[in-house]
């Protein structure tokens, strides 16, 4: 009788951690806020990674799995989750273009854990990576990076499985996306301004995310300025960036508020409790 393969193992059996990681200063600021449950949390979502590879698609059902195996309240659930992502311990990025947890660590770890596996069979990744093309090892193929040819990407399961004409054809936009130069402090704005943006006039998509940021920097080269439009145009519901200038009326008055298609003014903002939204403070 002829002995069945072995299925093909995607994630890790085991992941390393590092024995300063406590004494990391993200970690203690979420120990101090959130107690032995913010690092019990962040452990659960590192185990949920590496056993499917180098990242987890969070659907509707995600959170309340989550509440129920950790015994936590969803709202808390929340709050560390934002925590997380706002300390950069998961990318804020990827995680709100596509509801993606992962970081540039991560998958630094992942690689280095797959070396020996991966030297026989190399391990195909797609639009989820964030490492760039000099910090991938060889014996990672990305789909994202130019002149790669090959089959299409059926990571895990539980992930999406892009082909490669897929990956190829959102590359470009995808890299610029995820690896944007903004600050924090302009990318925590900018991610506030799409929120809002979502609730004025729906869905965006990745192009539309990227001719945003390139506008933003047309605008003003000065990260001080760029904050200041970004806040302006979440306060005021726009659709686009301006500066005051652009945005005034030839008589130097400023212009109506924008309705929307069923004639309804635009929501106004309280920025606080925004931000105190997207940070997971609220």
């Amino acid at each position: 009788m002829t002995a069945l393969a072995r299925p093909k193992k995607n994630g890790l059996s085991y992941f390393p951690l590092d024995v300063d990681f406590f004494e990391d200063p993200k970690i203690k600021i979420l120990r101090s806020r959130y107690g032995r449950d913010g690092i019990v949390f962040y452990i659960y979502l590192l185990c949920e990674i590496y056993r499917h590879g180098y990242y987890i698609q969070m659907d509707d059902d995600f959170e309340y799995i989550i509440s129920d195996d950790l015994k936590m309240d969803q709202n808390k659930v929340n709050q560390v989750l934002n925590f997380l992502l706002s300390r950069s311990l998961f990318d804020n990025t990827l995680f709100q273009s596509d509801k993606v947890l992962t970081s540039a660590g991560i998958q630094r770890r992942f690689q280095l854990a797959v070396k020996e596996r991966a030297r026989k069979n190399p391990i195909e990744v797609g639009r989820f990576w964030l490492l760039k093309k000099e910090e991938t090892e060889p014996f990672i193929k990305c789909t994202l990076f130019a002149g790669y040819s090959g089959k299409s990407e059926g990571y895990s399961g539980k992930n999406e499985g892009n082909s490669t004409e897929e990956s190829l054809k959102k590359s470009k936009v995808n890299k610029s996306i995820y690896n944007t130069g903004f600050t924090p402090e302009l990318e925590r704005a900018f991610q506030m301004y799409l929120l809002v943006r979502k609730n004025n006039f729906g869905e965006i998509s990745g192009e539309q995310i990227q001719a945003l940021r390139d506008d933003l920097q047309s605008l003003s080269d000065k990260e001080e300025e760029q904050i200041a439009i970004v806040k302006k145009a979440t306060a005021s519901g726009w659709k686009s960036f301006y500066t005051t200038e652009k945005k005034r009326g030839r008589s130097g008055s400023t212009k109506e508020k924008v309705k929307d298609n069923n004639n309804f003014e635009r929501r106004s903002y309280d920025m606080d409790a925004l931000e105190r939204s997207l940070l997971g403070d609220g």
